[in-house]
């Protein structure tokens, strides 16, 4: 049995690796297989990912886009597809900034391949990402459309943009470890995209998770008290519970004797106006005990990144 703190990383160093690095260093911790990680595995990794369509892990890259255009009706047409978790603004009188992930992208032009604007789009990202859209290419195509002009916007670009549109566009991952029952009011937020580590695939028994069970510490407890010494019991007899029945049964089959204790990773990747948003009610007293105990920090540290959005956050309660 081990027990350890809870934590949170800020992953901005994944924001100067491309696309397919950061999808696979994200995707892998529902697995726990970073030991897996080289310089080729990426690409196969992403494939496996697209053909069992596990499209949350597509939603961890996130691209902005430049797109000018010669007509207001292409413009109401992408409009009219009522698109799906991507966020667009205008930059000038025909020209629009769109941002969303690659999974987003990826089903607006599956839904919508029809419209023109969608094409440009497509088109642009199946030349310059090849990778996340090669198994839509021989059924669709991707043609390019004249009058609309699609280029990719660097992040340099988007820290310079105004508070408001930066609050939108600019997005960030945060990779938390924490226990579940954290995870569980974390997972509430819309709309963020989550990956965890799961308690269906990893069996703690391994030699690589040491054999044992990991748990968060409790923060209501004084270590020397008897009531951490009570809980301390109850892990211990959890965790040799669970360690049987892997004997004999899946990891999945398992699982259901652990409790909320149980220490988890958790990635949480959104953009700043939401982040805002979930500062606003998890570092309030109100806030569950557990959940501020990381966030109030994390907002600090946001704070110092961020200061064109968070620099006039209220003080915590």
């Amino acid at each position: 049995m081990r027990v350890i703190p809870p934590s949170f990383t800020v992953l901005d160093d994944l924001d100067r690796q491309g696309l397919a690095v950061r999808i696979e260093a994200c995707g892998r911790i529902c697995y726990k297989s970073e030991d897996k990680i080289t310089p080729e595995s990426a690409v196969p990794f992403i494939r496996n990912i697209i053909k069992r369509r596990h499209n949350s892990v597509l939603e961890m890259g996130v691209l902005s886009l430049r797109v000018a255009y010669d007509s207001e009706s292409r413009y109401y047409q992408l409009l009219e597809t009522f698109p799906k978790y991507l966020f667009i603004d205008k930059l000038d009188k025909k020209v629009l900034l769109v941002t969303g992930s690659v999974r987003a992208f990826r089903e607006l032009y599956q839904d919508h391949r029809t419209v023109k604007m969608v094409k440009a789009i497509a088109g642009f990202l199946g030349e310059r990402h090849p990778l996340f859209f090669e198994d839509l290419a021989p059924r669709y195509g991707f043609v390019p459309q004249e009058g609309i002009e699609v280029e990719k916007l660097p992040l340099a670009e988007i820290e310079e943009l105004p508070a408001h549109l930066y609050a939108r566009h600019r997005h960030i991952a945060v990779k938390f470890v924490v226990n579940r029952a954290v995870t569980h009011e974390i997972v509430r937020h819309r709309p963020v995209s989550y990956l965890q580590e799961s308690q269906r695939y990893c069996r703690y028994g391994e030699d690589r998770f040491g054999g044992e069970v990991t748990f968060i510490k409790p923060m209501f407890f004084a270590t020397e008290s008897a009531e951490y010494r009570l809980w301390e019991e109850a892990m211990r007899e959890t965790e040799a519970r669970y360690l049987k029945l892997l004997a004999t049964v899946t990891p999945q089959a398992a699982r259901t004797v652990l409790p909320n204790s149980c220490k988890t990773e958790l990635i949480a990747y959104c953009n700043l106006i939401e982040w805002f948003h979930i500062f606003r009610l998890r570092t309030s007293r109100a806030a569950e005990p557990s959940m501020r105990e990381v966030m109030v920090p994390l907002l600090a540290d946001f704070r110092q990144r961020f200061p064109k959005v968070f620099a006039d956050f209220p003080d915590p309660d």
